[in-house]
């Protein structure tokens, strides 16, 4: 790319074709460097089995190019279409209540469905073997948001590569010892009475729940691999992504394992739009994607200019926001920031959902905004390839937020993802930047690691925490992590099971509140959520509860082990307890706290750039040095950033 990536998914077969080239010269006005194109087009490339039309996508290829666009091509196998399941229903997705889905949308295939797959790769193929010299070519774009709709499947063909991937890893003995099918007369005699959690008299084995999440991801990974594989044969010199779904909705793939497949990390992400942090939430998942993408550049390749479709109120974005928004993503490692899509469908079940060139057409505030940043966006071509530091990193688990969605836990109402969130804000307002890391990650080089809620720990990843905390490092462990080994089954001897020693205390009960109950703690917080009963065996008490079943109960500790601090959050703390904590820790760890209202993000290569996002509703001058970027102003000592908007400043060395 000879610059960032400014664009949208390009669905052209939605209109007549003397509107394309009215496309180009609008996309060209708007500063459109790459579109995604062909995501959603089998029925109209594959017309029946075999038999491909590439025309109508040769002309609108070369339109691209000759408007000096790039494309991500996409293998268009996300939606299969209707004379496909028509001709063999059977590649369907079962629901685990039995019923098979219809087509009539999208994702209507099983991961395991062996005629998907063949003629998923056959497609594929043609495409790579059609386009593999075309000019305008820069990516592949494989399936789209894989298990977006389809997250699991329950059929019997499901089932059978169930049991293959349960007999890869376990001898029959070891399957009872680690579902634990003692209890409920669950046992095994043989691996053909195996079969996926279906709808069951009441609660599902967690294990058994726990592997066939496990087994879907790696289901649906290989259908990836598999178009992924044809295209690398046939044109190894064209990158190779799909794109993920890090955001506040989505979870259900284990993301670092499929980071380690794709040439370069993309991903969507769509705000909440009646959240009044979701500026937050999008930090968090630009962060969190750049640690998938194991802090190099990656792709924003879906977001909306304003109003998304499937949200229960479709709020529209403020003036400015979605500028806010493409800097932030820039700000934290993107290199190129993507929207759905060009042109706002007329109909079909999107058409509601904003896009670069809305309905009412290009006198309107979402055209106008598209075309300022993306002139603002040439200005930024010093910016590619270079990279974000962070001194604090969040472990993040997305088996473990598997394990806790489950039923029977002490409470229902804990949301991994939210919990995460609640650290994440308190580093944000802090002004610290974080990165994300998988477990198992060598932490030496942050000063401070927040463990939140890491339920399904392995001996292993126990042990890289403890060696970093003895050799001198901080963590800040929160409830629910340790409690269980990587089976789900719950570790002996008291919460927090793994990390006991680390953290110097042993729970023997949990407290989980009633709703509506509310415990205060001695700091002046408040608890709502969860509890429990805490000893502290090394540990100093910094917080304890003033109320409620556990008066005088150790609630935050601090532990010295080794050469370093472990801190445990044993509850549920509200905004400011939470703040504080974190901000103790923080100042423990030598790490410094901005008290700056906006957000300060550095990226670094040859020079380094300082994004500047205001937020809020006034002015803030803030303490720098060097060029704005977007401007051509000289800055020395002091920047003002407006209300609502966005500086990029080249700093001086």
């Amino acid at each position: 790319m000879p610059g960032l990536g400014w664009g949208a998914d390009y669905n052209p077969e939605q209109w007549p074709e003397h509107v394309w080239a009215e496309d180009v010269e609008l996309m060209r006005r708007a500063g459109v460097t790459m579109v995604s194109l062909g995501i959603f087009s089998w029925a109209k490339i594959e017309v029946s089995k075999g038999e491909y039309r590439f025309e109508w996508l040769d002309r609108v290829m070369d339109l691209l190019h000759a408007g000096g666009i790039r494309v991500d091509l996409a293998t268009a196998t996300a939606a299969p279409p209707p004379w496909l399941t028509t001709e063999y229903p059977e590649m369907l997705p079962v629901r685990a209540d039995g019923v098979r889905l219809s087509h009539g949308s999208r994702q209507a295939y099983c991961p395991s469905s062996p005629i998907y797959r063949d003629r998923a790769t056959a497609l594929a193929a043609e495409m790579a073997s059609h386009y593999r010299d075309h000019p305008a070519l820069a990516a592949w774009h494989v399936g789209n948001e894989y298990a977006c709709h389809v997250k699991r499947c329950y059929c019997d063909t499901c089932a059978a590569s169930f049991r293959e991937w349960l007999r890869s890893r376990y001898m029959l003995d070891q399957l009872n010892e680690a579902w634990s099918t003692a209890f409920w007369s669950q046992g095994y005699t043989d691996f053909a009475q195996v079969l996926p959690p279906r709808v069951t008299p009441t609660f599902s084995n967690p294990a058994h729940v726990l592997d066939y999440d496990r087994f879907s991801d790696d289901a649906i990974l290989e259908l990836y691999k598999a178009e992924r594989d044809v295209l690398r044969m046939i044109t190894p010199g064209v990158p190779v992504t799909t794109n993920f779904m890090v955001g506040w909705t989505f979870g259900d793939l284990d993301y670092w394992k499929w980071a380690r497949e794709v040439d370069f990390v993309s991903n969507d992400h769509y705000t909440e739009a009646q959240s009044p942090d979701r500026h937050i939430e999008l930090a968090m998942s630009a962060d969190l994607v750049r640690g998938l993408a194991g802090g190099k550049p990656w792709l924003l390749m879906e977001n909306s200019t304003s109003a998304v479709n499937w949200q229960r109120r479709n709020i529209a974005k403020l003036p400015g926001e979605q500028r806010r928004h493409s800097f932030q993503n820039i700000a934290r490692g993107a290199d190129g920031t993507l929207f759905f899509q060009w042109r706002q469908s007329r109909g079909g079940s999107e058409r509601y959902h904003s896009a670069m060139v809305p309905h009412a057409g290009t006198d309107t505030k979402v055209y106008r905004e598209v075309c300022e940043v993306g002139a603002e966006y040439t200005k930024l071509n010093e910016v590619m390839g270079s990279t974000v530091d962070a001194s604090v990193a969040v472990l993040y688990d997305f088996q473990s937020g598997w394990a806790l969605r489950q039923d029977a836990h002490p409470t229902n109402d804990f949301d991994y993802r939210k919990h995460v969130l609640g650290y994440y804000k308190a580093l944000w307002q802090a002004r610290v930047t974080v990165d994300f890391v998988a477990p198992g990650t060598n932490l030496s080089a942050y000063s401070l690691v927040v463990v939140p809620a890491f339920y399904t720990v392995s001996d292993a990843h126990a042990a890289v925490i403890a060696d970093y905390v003895a050799g001198g490092g901080h963590v800040l462990v929160t409830y629910l992590s340790g409690v269980a080994d990587e089976f789900t089954r719950v570790r002996l001897g008291g919460y927090p099971g793994a990390f006991r020693d680390v953290l110097g205390v042993w729970s023997e009960e949990f407290y989980p509140l009633r709703q509506d109950e509310t415990v205060s703690l001695t700091d002046g917080s408040t608890a709502s959520l969860w509890t429990e009963h805490l000893h502290t065996r090394t540990a100093d008490t910094v917080v304890s509860y003033a109320d409620g079943p556990l008066p005088g109960v150790a609630a935050v500790t601090r532990n010295a082990f080794g050469n370093g601090v472990a801190w445990y959050v044993a509850c549920d703390l509200d905004e400011n307890g939470l703040g504080r904590t974190v901000e103790n820790a923080l100042s423990g760890a030598g790490v410094a706290v901005s008290p700056s209202p906006i957000e300060l993000v550095r990226r670094k290569g040859d020079v380094s750039f300082l994004f500047a996002v205001n937020h809020t509703g006034t002015d803030v001058q803030i303490e720098a040095s060097g060029v704005d970027v977007l401007s051509g102003t000289q800055v020395s000592g002091h920047l003002t950033v407006r209300a609502g908007d966005v500086v990029v400043l080249k700093e001086e060395v």
